[in-house]
């Protein structure tokens, strides 16, 4: 499974993005995917998952109440919706995929995805 995200770019505190990431190889809608993001000198960190479904979300704390992950499984595309941007939010931008559910059950651990985009650079201003 081969990801690519897009959407990224330089914005303004308060401003709002959607971030795409669209997967090519087959069995999509087999797929957990997920948002995960990492600042300068920071490791990588959860921040939305949506089950293979779409029935069932998940957010970082950070991001609960102005992410919204969803996705469209006949276009092969997850989206990160996200609102009320801070400079807080300014980091690489990675979406992730792995087959059914998670081993760990979690949703939130990197190691449990197989698949991972290149990244898309998500930069916001004060």
């Amino acid at each position: 499974e081969q990801l690519v995200e897009s959407g990224g770019g330089l914005v303004q505190a308060g401003d709002s993005l959607r971030l795409s990431c669209t997967a090519s190889g087959g069995g999509f809608n087999t797929y957990a995917m997920a948002w995960f993001r990492q600042a300068p000198g920071k490791d990588r960190e959860f921040t939305a998952a949506i089950s293979w479904s779409g029935s069932s979300t998940y957010y970082a704390d950070s991001v609960k109440g102005r992410f919204t992950i969803s996705r469209d499984n006949a276009k092969n595309t997850a989206y990160l919706q996200m609102n009320s941007l801070t400079p807080e939010d300014t980091a690489v931008y990675y979406c992730a995929a792995d087959y059914g559910v998670p081993s760990s059950g979690t949703y939130t651990n990197p190691p449990d995805y197989d698949y991972w985009g290149q990244g898309t650079q998500v930069t916001v201003s004060s």
